[in-house]
């Protein structure tokens, strides 16, 4: 009597390690993300003329301030481009944006760097060109 008591309880025991072993398998799953970080966050910049209009095809162009590399986007139909990532952080960046002989005052950007990625501060500009 005492002996099948024993087997039922180790039975129950093998039955619920092979029902969690089969649960933690490594199969793929719908639910997995890609890595949060691989994606570098972007600068937006709108280009507009001096009396508010979106500007399409202005040249945007943001330099790191201690190592003078660059990175160039052009303006979307919204006046738009998110080009400059950060790519070009920790260090901070000059931005200005030209199209045709019209220029924009060139904007200051920090960056907010965790573990993962560097954050434009601040996230997004408006570059108004000089008439």
């Amino acid at each position: 009597m005492g002996m099948g008591k024993r087997f039922r309880t180790y039975g129950w025991l093998g039955l619920l390690a092979s029902v969690l072993v089969t649960g933690c398998d490594e199969a793929p799953s719908a639910n997995r993300q890609e890595d949060p970080c691989a994606e570098p966050l972007s600068l937006r910049v709108h280009v507009v003329s001096s009396d508010g209009a979106r500007i399409q095809g202005a040249t945007v162009t943001a330099t790191n301030l201690e190592s003078n590399v660059s990175i160039t986007g052009v303006t979307d139909d919204r006046g738009l481009t998110t080009a400059i990532n950060e790519n070009l952080a920790p260090s901070p960046i000059r931005v200005v944006a030209t199209a045709g002989s019209h220029v924009t005052p060139a904007e200051r950007v920090e960056w907010t760097c965790d573990a993962c990625h560097c954050t434009p501060v601040p996230a997004e500009l408006t570059l108004e060109l000089q008439d």
